[in-house]
């Protein structure tokens, strides 16, 4: 008697420029290894390779380093970066392409058409035309992301206020879909265990202690938060600020510190592997971006139990829905000091809230899973 054969599972190509780790990368991280394996084939061909291409391929995930993909504009190169997406979408000839981050989605999108991919994704993380550019760069990074979306069969943004924009773009509005990134809880270490296991780092209790988990880039506000300690430190408050994280800012960072006279109160700790275990170490966390999306930190911040300050440029469906967060304008130190004090008047140091994961990465798999059909 003749057996039915299973069904061939679907492959999924990701494409991201950088394989390096950020909130992209941990994104497709999170796909790749959470699609069913019995239904998906999930493929990750990058640029730069880094910590993502590495756990991948310790999760097991095939990845693809494409030599002449790389972020910043290069004619020549970008020429040739197409060419080598093009050549690699024909041998793999996957059922979706997914494209992330701005140059590898649009040269990823133009390929996978010319190839006939039946189905392409786009996923928006953050428009780069909200970058502060002059008025040229934001008017290119506009029409090529419109132009990229405009070849994608599917458009996730991963904010309420890029949803809006979406919409508002001709001919591609109808293809826009919110989808918040989604967590799971880390394994976070209990109050006093955090803090002991901090001590390697020079971490003693302070009265009070706020936390930034971010790269050092312009775009995470980190000067103003330095700022704002400085702000605190003039009024007579007690407040220690903790940054964890590398990046290219950090010795003109440092020089802030100096500047502000906060250096008893403000340490870079650098780069820590799975920093969030740590976070119920602090009483605050901080993040003072001036431009962001739907940081994974913040979440996990908030699961963590912390009162969380941020800036309105987060996604408003996150400040909406989680409890004891306090939104301030971008690039303002007064606001952020008087978010702080504002929370140091109205609860111990030592407390921390009920447990909150109102965003669970499993809500993001599958209505993600939900695209990737072809009638969707």
């Amino acid at each position: 008697m003749a057996q039915n054969k299973p069904a061939s599972r679907k492959k999924i190509l990701f494409l991201i420029t950088k394989a390096t780790w950020g909130g992209a990368q941990r994104y497709v991280y999170d796909l790749a290894t959470h699609l069913s394996s019995e239904t998906y084939e999930s493929v990750v061909t990058f640029g730069e390779p880094g910590k993502l291409a590495k756990m991948l391929s310790e999760a097991g995930i095939k990845t693809h380093g494409l030599s002449s993909l790389r972020r910043d504009v290069a004619f020549i190169s970008d020429i040739s970066s197409f060419f080598q997406i093009l050549k690699y979408i024909q041998l793999e000839r996957p059922s979706v392409l997914h494209v992330n981050s701005s140059k590898a989605a649009a040269l990823g999108a133009l390929g996978a058409r010319i190839a006939g991919v039946k189905r392409i994704v786009f996923t928006v993380h953050g428009w780069p035309f909200n970058e502060k550019r002059n008025e040229f760069a934001r008017v290119m990074m506009y029409i090529v992301s419109w132009f990229t979306a405009f070849l994608s069969h599917a458009v996730i943004v991963v904010s309420k206020s890029d949803e809006t924009q979406g919409k508002k773009m001709r001919w591609v509005g109808n293809k826009i879909h919110y989808i918040p990134v989604g967590i799971e809880p880390a394994a976070y270490l209990q109050r006093d265990e955090a803090s002991a296991a901090f001590s390697m780092y020079g971490f003693t209790k302070p009265i009070y202690s706020m936390v930034t988990i971010a790269e050092l880039t312009k775009n995470k506000g980190i000067c103003y938060a330095i700022e704002a300690i400085g702000v605190l430190k003039r009024r007579g408050v007690e407040m220690s600020y903790y940054i964890i994280g590398d990046g290219e800012l950090r010795a003109e960072l440092e020089d802030l510190v100096r500047e502000e006279d906060v250096a008893d109160r403000v340490r870079f700790l650098g780069f820590i592997e799975e920093a969030a275990r740590y976070l119920r170490a602090f009483d605050i966390f901080l993040l003072p971006s001036i431009k962001e999306g739907m940081p994974y930190v913040l979440l996990e911040a908030a699961v963590a139990g912390l009162p969380v300050i941020t800036t309105d440029v987060v996604n408003p469906d996150v400040i909406r829905r989680l409890q004891n967060i306090h939104a301030v304008p971008p690039a303002d130190p007064e606001a952020i000091a008087e978010a702080l004090a504002k929370i140091l008047r109205e609860k111990s140091g030592a407390e921390l809230l009920p447990a909150q994961n109102l965003f669970p990465l499993s809500d993001m798999i599958e209505e993600t899973r939900n695209l990737y059909l072809l009638d969707s």
